[in-house]
């Protein structure tokens, strides 16, 4: 006989999912928040505001009351003399009752605008006090948001270590002050993972590159190596130095993305100086000539970055030029401002190509490096590094071919 198969136990049921996410924080039903405590202030002083509008005029209309209610005549000897109204010296009883009930009705008269006089006069001062109040209790509720702005223009100068920590009770601007002060911690951990990946691409690309660039330089120093592994090196070198050149670009540009922190005093005439000199060699060889006046600009910033960005431009100038052409740097100080400008004759650039040319590996009708010319990060570099310092970079083309490269800093 079969012995009987031992059934199958079932799988465990998973447990049911929370309909709740446990991450989010549990709040208290009935909690201070700022509608609840807006609510309360305004109600309150309309009631308190209210209660002594009320309080006035009652106060106004006894007196007045009090006013109307003497006679406004006296029995003298008989006769009824006033100094309010007039009436007859001898009448019949009929115009004498006439008499008196216009005096009467003109002491009413009088009482009652005397009241609506003081009255508006009351809620005069009363809506003072309360515009009064009320802007001072605005500015009190509204303080958090203040600190919130001043902290994160504060952080918009890449000081991320600054944090909010707003006290106070549990509203929606303190729930707002938390999440920011969250948002910054990752921020500051995105950045700083930023910085330390630079740092450590900057030493792991650099450094087989520069090993690369030796051995070829060595095996080319050698004068009985056969001539196709003479040119063979000198192509393989080329190329080197062009991915040197990228990956020099590339870092570059990572670190150009952040506002400059540590700034100096720096002049942008002698940073252009110092690039034409650079660059004077390429553009003689080209017959391309270099002009233009360039009077003192001071900013406050980073040299080196500055020197990129007027060398990448009158680079661009030289090389996307025409034999025979010329190459304007001119800088200037305007009110706030200084002014680097770099125009040169070229090929006719479409308005609409423009922002293209900002774009990394991007070229006037190219997407890809595919040109001698370079790497396809100038512009883009040299916008990174205007925007880091607080400025901008304006291209505009120019009649008759070539751009209008214009940098404005911040002073």
């Amino acid at each position: 006989m079969a012995p009987t198969p031992t059934p199958t136990p079932a799988p465990p049921q998973a447990p049911p999912k929370p309909t709740w996410d446990p991450r989010e924080p549990v709040r208290p039903w009935l909690r201070p928040t700022i509608r609840i405590r807006l609510t309360l202030l305004y109600g309150g002083m309309f009631l308190i505001a209210g209660i002594l509008l009320l309080s006035i005029i009652y106060l106004l209309a006894a007196q007045a009351l009090h006013i109307g209610s003497e006679l406004p005549f006296k029995i003298v000897n008989g006769q009824v003399t006033s100094n309010v109204c007039n009436f007859p010296v001898e009448a019949g009883p009929d115009e004498f009752n006439r008499a008196m009930n216009t005096c009467v009705n003109q002491q009413r008269e009088h009482a009652l605008d005397d009241l609506l006089r003081r009255s508006l006069f009351a809620l005069l001062g009363l809506s003072v006090i309360a515009f009064a109040f009320g802007y001072a209790m605005a500015g009190r509720v509204l303080s958090p948001l203040g600190r919130i702005t001043r902290t994160a223009r504060n952080v918009a100068g890449t000081d991320l270590s600054r944090r909010i920590e707003l006290d106070g009770p549990d509203d929606e601007l303190k729930e707002l002050a938390d999440t920011f002060d969250d948002m910054l911690d990752r921020l500051d951990r995105a950045f700083t993972a930023q910085q330390r990946f630079v740092a450590n691409a900057s030493h792991e690309l650099r450094t087989p590159l520069a090993i690369n660039r030796t051995l070829l330089e060595v095996h080319l120093s050698d004068p009985g190596a056969p001539a196709e592994l003479h040119q063979l090196g000198k192509t393989l070198l080329a190329t080197n130095e062009r991915s040197e050149q990228l990956v020099e670009g590339l870092l570059l540009l990572a670190r150009s993305d952040n506002e400059i922190v540590e700034r100096k005093p720096v002049d942008l005439a002698e940073v252009a100086s110092r690039a034409i000199d650079q660059t004077r060699s390429e553009a003689e060889a080209k017959g391309v000539e270099i002009r233009g006046e360039r009077a003192p600009a001071g900013v406050q910033g980073n040299g080196v970055l500055l020197e990129r960005i007027a060398l990448n431009l009158v680079q661009n100038a030289v090389r996307y030029n025409v034999d025979g052409g010329w190459v304007e740097v001119t800088t200037e100080t305007r009110p706030g401002q200084a002014v680097l400008v770099v125009s040169n004759t070229g090929p006719v650039v479409p308005a609409y190509e423009i922002d293209n040319l900002f774009e990394p590996f991007r070229r006037l009708r190219q997407e890809r490096t595919g040109s001698d010319k370079g790497v396809g990060l100038g512009l883009s570099i040299a916008r990174s590094v205007a925007r880091a310092h607080g400025g901008r970079i304006i291209a505009e083309p120019r009649e008759g071919g070539g751009l209008v490269m214009r940098v404005t800093l911040p002073v």
